[in-house]
């Protein structure tokens, strides 16, 4: 029997991990299994994942640092563990009960 090796083209199994496509959608564009694409690409995509979140968090950053409100709550609730609702640590002791 034989099997003719199909070349999957490395550049857009790259491309659609930086856009943050499963496996299932990328098998599905270049024709292979998933399990065949995580086989032998696991690492490609890994990187390509990775690399595709550096770059949507730096355009949120780029965008917080312009101005956008929006994008400075969120990433100073991100990174700088803000919240919406402070806590007030300086006074926990129960109130008294009286019947």
């Amino acid at each position: 029997m034989n099997r003719s090796k199909k070349i999957l083209d490395k550049d857009v199994i790259y491309k659609m991990a930086c856009i943050q496509c499963t496996s299932e959608e990328i098998a599905e564009v270049v024709g292979c299994s998933p399990a065949h694409l995580n086989k032998h690409f696991k690492n490609l995509m890994i990187k390509g994942r990775e690399n595709g979140k550096k770059s949507l968090r730096r355009a949120m950053w780029d965008k917080a640092l312009q101005g956008d409100t929006r994008a400075q709550i969120f990433l100073s609730k991100q990174t700088l563990g803000f919240k919406d609702n402070p806590e007030d640590h300086t006074n926990n002791t129960p109130l008294p009960w009286e019947d």
